[in-house]
């Protein structure tokens, strides 16, 4: 047989080198995920067999318990990109994953050792929490680095999918152990996302920068990596007599935060996070009291809500590439998730089946738009026009989208913790609020405060008169009025609107 060209052939082990890395990123989150899940899962354990935990206000004491790592995660998260743009990506998350196994068995091994001091478990939550913050940027900046926009929705929509998985297999293996003995229900996620560590320190392969080709988006290039598509391998163009291109710097804090749509989209999360993770920590522990379903078969139910998750990002993924617009799709779901959520309360064993189709479509609606905006959004703000080709800003952009996210991840647990108390009724009120607030500072808002600049604008497009038939000074005179706004153009990139598709 004929041996393949020799393009042909960098593409194929470029192809492989990427389905490689979608792979072990996809098992490195998913494990992260596994990782974080247990303490949901044996809170209603840890209230009546830990002493340190089975006062009277013990849900405000969750509510500290779970803060404890959601706030060292969102402060940890602020500087873990930067970090990240500087290290190995793969030195960087491997290591991150060893010390995230390190800590989630030890709060299990709080169980063994007979430990009922609330600031052990505490100590062990903020510095998981801070470790943890390797993972998010490593993994998206090693995706995004890898394939470029023409299919990055869908793509990273189904691979994002490792954020439910992670939940599943975390309230599964928990739940094993749950009732018999709960500090294995950490000590066994610890081994795994340890493991899974070393896996990826041997074999992921990290591209460094990718550059995509506007007239096709799926010819993707490596700038750092192995390979280039281009017909040649990189070995090749090392021959080459011209001088190889100036390293890029590592994008600036502030820098990153001028990338138009950044600052947006970061608002939108804080408060789609904040939904996503007060079910993430309270659901379990909501169906115990309310249903008065088993610790066991309560973590199993919650399960579904992650079950949607991945439907809603592979949902929300595919409309966003087959119509163009990220923001859009996150609005219209956000905006339907709203009272789709007060439907799951209240919860009576009665209504199961009811429960469960709600759960299902309440996860789709809640953790699609989080997940787009995690993955395709944080990745094509990472590659926007306005970096020139800069890839190292990846890495910043997404901690900035996901460290301000984690805030309302933080947030809401421990507001969750403080208004149970009052009713489980008020609970759902924040959430559907806080689903609202998303719409309203995320991406709608600043459709809503460009539509006049989008309809003048589309009126000149559409009055610009052919030179032929109203003479070449009129024409000259359109074509100085559309450029006239061009300003207005690269503002309304500013904010990611996307209602009505018209470029100037």
């Amino acid at each position: 047989a004929h041996p393949a060209p020799e393009g042909v052939e960098s593409y194929l082990e470029f192809s492989g080198y990427r389905g490689l890395t979608l792979v072990l990123t996809f098992l490195c989150y998913t494990s992260y995920h596994l990782s974080r899940k247990p303490i949901s899962i044996v809170k209603s354990q840890l209230h009546p067999n830990c002493s340190a935990l089975d006062g009277d206000n013990y849900k405000e004491l969750f509510g500290a318990l779970d803060n404890a790592f959601l706030v060292a995660y969102a402060i940890g998260m602020f500087i873990s990109g930067i970090f990240g743009e500087r290290l190995p990506l793969r030195y960087y998350l491997s290591g991150g994953m060893v010390l995230s196994g390190l800590f989630t068995a030890l709060f299990g091994l709080g169980y063994f050792w007979d430990i009922h001091v609330l600031w052990y478990f505490i100590v062990v939550q903020v510095c998981n929490g801070l470790v943890q913050t390797t993972g998010w940027p490593s993994v998206v900046a090693c995706v995004g680095n890898w394939f470029g926009k023409g299919k990055r929705g869908l793509i990273m929509g189904i691979w994002n999918s490792h954020t439910s998985v992670g939940n599943i297999l975390g309230s599964l293996i928990a739940g094993v152990w749950v009732s018999s003995a709960w500090g294995l229900s950490f000590i066994v996620p610890g081994i795994i996302i340890a493991a899974v560590g070393i896996i990826c320190f041997f074999f992921l392969e990290d591209a460094g920068g990718v550059t995509t080709n506007e007239k096709d988006p799926e010819a993707v290039t490596s700038n750092e990596g192995p390979l280039s598509i281009s017909g040649q391998s990189s070995t090749d163009h090392s021959d080459s007599p011209t001088e190889p291109a100036e390293e890029p710097e590592a994008i600036s804090f502030l820098g990153a935060l001028r990338i138009p749509g950044v600052v947006e989209f970061s608002l939108c999360l804080l408060f789609a996070k904040l939904v996503s993770y007060t079910f993430l920590y309270w659901l379990p522990l909501y169906i115990v009291n309310v249903a008065h379903f088993g610790a066991k078969e309560a973590g199993d139910l919650s399960t579904l809500f992650d079950v949607g998750g991945i439907l809603g990002g592979i949902f929300a993924g595919l409309i966003s590439d087959y119509t163009g617009g990220r923001a859009t799709t996150c609005c219209v779901m956000l905006v339907v998730a709203a009272p789709m959520v007060f439907n799951l309360f209240p919860v009576t064993p009665v209504a199961v089946l009811f429960l469960i189709a709600m759960l299902i479509v309440c996860g789709a609606l809640v953790n699609g738009p989080y997940a787009l905006i995690t993955t395709a959004v944080s990745a094509d703000l990472g590659t926007h026009e306005s970096l020139k080709g800069n890839a190292k800003a990846l890495s910043t952009v997404t901690a900035i989208i996901d460290g301000t996210g984690s805030i309302g991840a933080a947030l809401g647990p421990l507001l969750a913790g403080l208004i149970s108390p009052t009713g489980w009724n008020n609970v759902f009120y924040m959430l559907i609020a806080a689903d609202v607030l998303a719409c309203l500072v995320g991406p709608s808002s600043a459709g809503l405060v460009l539509l006049p600049w989008i309809f003048k604008g589309s009126l000149l497009v559409a009055r610009l008169p052919a030179e032929g038939r109203d003479g070449p000074q009129e024409t000259a005179r359109h074509r100085a009025n559309c450029k006239a706004l061009q300003p207005f153009a690269s503002i309304r990139l500013a904010f990611p609107n996307d209602l009505l598709h018209i470029r100037f």
